[in-house]
């Protein structure tokens, strides 16, 4: 039982037929599922907050780290805290589009991503990977990123496995200000 949680169900409108569950309500997660943000287009003045980002200040866009071709950034619907992307400045949707240059940062600014989170947060291990195309998960199918997604042993405890919930114990601006200061140069 979570702290502060009665174990009998409330009587609440609209919200279904009680039963033996609790309920955690995250309707800020409505914009994400409804597709807000996404791009209407190829380019920032489509839409595409990949191509926007850049134009912002590092802690406005959430950006950990900037190489020539491609930058880091953190997810604004995380996995675990520090979960970041790896993006290329240019706009294109499918790995083989790259250019060897865009292709080589990617992996290193990837691989200074591993070192800044395990020296800021003590990781234990990595997701790393790409969703290609919509039904390969991807939320953001029209332009290239690469999941950087910190894991830590019991991360994947009780909480999202029966909870359907995903504990940040930080802000998204100190976890920036965080793997910022222990980026590798």
């Amino acid at each position: 039982m979570l702290a502060g949680m009665s174990s009998e169900p409330e009587q609440q409108i609209g919200v279904g037929t009680p039963d033996a569950f609790q309920r955690l309500w995250t309707p800020h997660r409505m914009a994400y599922i409804q597709g807000e943000g996404k791009p209407r287009g190829p380019g920032a003045e489509d839409g595409c907050p990949f191509c926007t980002i850049p134009g912002k200040s590092d802690e406005d866009g959430l950006i950990v780290a900037r190489g020539a071709h491609v930058y880091a950034v953190l997810n604004l619907y995380p996995y675990t805290p520090g979960h970041l992307m790896v993006v290329p400045y240019r706009h294109v949707a499918d790995y083989p589009e790259l250019t060897a240059d865009e292709t080589a940062e990617l992996a290193e600014l990837t691989k200074r991503a591993m070192v800044a989170i395990r020296t800021a947060a003590g990781a234990h291990g990595f997701n790393i990977g790409m969703n290609q195309g919509t039904v390969a998960g991807a939320g953001i199918a029209a332009h290239l990123h690469q999941h950087v997604v910190p894991r830590w042993g019991g991360d994947a405890n009780f909480m999202p496995v029966i909870g359907q919930t995903k504990v940040l114990p930080q802000l998204l601006g100190d976890t920036r200000r965080m793997l910022a200061d222990a980026w590798p140069v």
